[in-house]
């Protein structure tokens, strides 16, 4: 028996200073000090166990096994939540499902690359984007990828929480903007006469904070390669409420995804790069904002961003949209409209007034707007080496509203914007 709780002893801790006991009457009378102690004091023997140092025999080796349970426990959670506090943007697939209600929840939006439900993870109201995975990354490099993207912050950037990855699809976790997308706010669905951006000051702002977000992501995101953002279009862009600022969503989307082939040009063909028809190196793009080379290529560079971008720009000045379709139903044929061409005719010949949306009431400075009406053409250029980058744009842009801003104030035009963009 004495040698069992010997041996037990030392299993539960490793005395600090063993004290010699000569007899059973100086035993017992240690043990009656001990008794006698009103005010208990603690000693560790280890990180995980506090044991108290005038408890009886019996009761110590019941308290040390209680303990013994408890710092499991609590070793297991300690675990877990170290791992989670080291890498706090991925999110167990489990939170996802929660959020979602195992996917079955109504969603804020959906396309053909991309659902999206409105919910709440880990008690944040925030946006979950299901895409799926076009090129497999090794886990190491995504988990690297993901943690820079997340640090990423820009007042035009929806910032990206985190991501989980389930089979062959990416869940990415981005905070939740009250407000809508520029498209809609543009053309109204149910009431094409009405716009909330009805002064051109508010329209020059979107175009500065929307060239400042993708100079951001082009130069400054610190990822030591050419970030690319592939997702840029008008209703990619969300316009937060009573501000009217723009933010540019998607950020990181085609990194994560897989959309853009990385390739070291002295080990990787650069064939690999070119259009494939197979699934995984399929590409995707929105009609109207997919610039030449992308179409005949599949390639992907910051020239693309930029030629989406000027896209982008031509919307807010004509009202129009990237690219329509109208059928005759007479022929069964149709007609094909862009922005793009109709801007080229307006500048080359016809006059930009007369194809500046008209519900900015001819209230704007004709100045400003043909400049940027050309530096949008600039941007759209065929050739991808014609295109400025967003450094300069940025620049040209920002010069741009402090002019607008300087006309509006001559003018007597409301340059601080409150509205609700609530439907009407």
């Amino acid at each position: 028996m004495c040698k069992s709780k010997k041996k037990m002893t030392q299993q539960v801790i490793e005395p600090t200073s063993p004290t010699p006991q000569s007899s059973s009457s100086s035993r017992k009378s240690k043990r009656s000090q001990r008794n006698s102690s009103s005010n208990p004091s603690y000693s560790t023997g280890s990180d995980n166990f506090v044991i108290p140092s005038s408890a009886s025999t019996s009761n110590f080796y019941l308290d040390s096994y209680k303990t013994s349970i408890s710092s499991r426990r609590t070793s297991i959670s300690g675990l877990r939540e170290s791992i989670l506090h080291e890498q706090p943007n991925i999110y167990d697939f489990q939170e996802i499902i929660a959020a979602t209600k195992n996917l079955t929840l109504k969603p804020h939006s959906k396309s053909s690359s991309s659902t999206a439900w409105r919910c709440a993870v880990r008690d944040q109201v925030s946006i979950i984007f299901q895409r799926r995975i076009r090129r497999q990354m090794d886990t190491t490099q995504l988990i690297d990828r993901l943690s820079l993207i997340c640090k990423s912050h820009h007042s035009s950037l929806v910032k990206l929480k985190g991501a989980s990855i389930s089979g062959s699809y990416i869940y990415l976790v981005y905070e939740y903007i009250p407000g809508a997308n520029l498209s809609d706010c543009l053309r109204n669905p149910k009431n094409p006469n009405f716009t909330v951006l009805s002064s051109w000051l508010s329209r020059v702002r979107i175009a500065s904070d929307i060239a400042h977000g993708l100079d951001y992501v082009h130069n400054s995101t610190g990822l030591g390669f050419e970030f690319v953002h592939n997702h840029i279009k008008s209703s990619s862009i969300i316009i937060v409420e009573q501000s009217l600022s723009a933010k540019i969503c998607h950020y990181g989307t085609s990194e994560l995804c897989g959309e853009i082939a990385r390739y070291d040009s002295n080990t990787t063909d650069f064939k690999e790069l070119r259009r494939s028809s197979s699934k995984i190196k399929k590409f995707e793009g929105t009609r109207g904002y997919m610039a030449p080379e992308f179409q005949r290529s599949g390639i992907v560079t910051q020239k693309c961003d930029v030629y989406a971008y000027g896209v982008v720009i031509l919307e807010l000045l004509s009202g129009m949209e990237a690219l329509t379709y109208e059928i005759d139903e007479d022929s069964g044929s149709y007609t094909r409209t862009s922005v793009v061409e109709t801007a080229r005719a307006a500048v080359g010949g016809r006059g930009v007034r007369t194809w500046v949306d008209k519900r900015l009431r001819d209230s704007y400075p004709v100045e400003v707007v043909e400049k940027l009406a050309r530096l949008a053409l600039d941007c759209v250029a065929d050739d991808p080496d014609s295109r400025p980058d967003m450094g300069k744009l940025a620049n040209r842009v920002s010069q741009m509203f402090l002019e607008s801003q300087s006309w509006a104030e001559k003018m007597g035009e409301v340059t601080e914007f409150t509205y609700s963009l609530g439907p009407r």
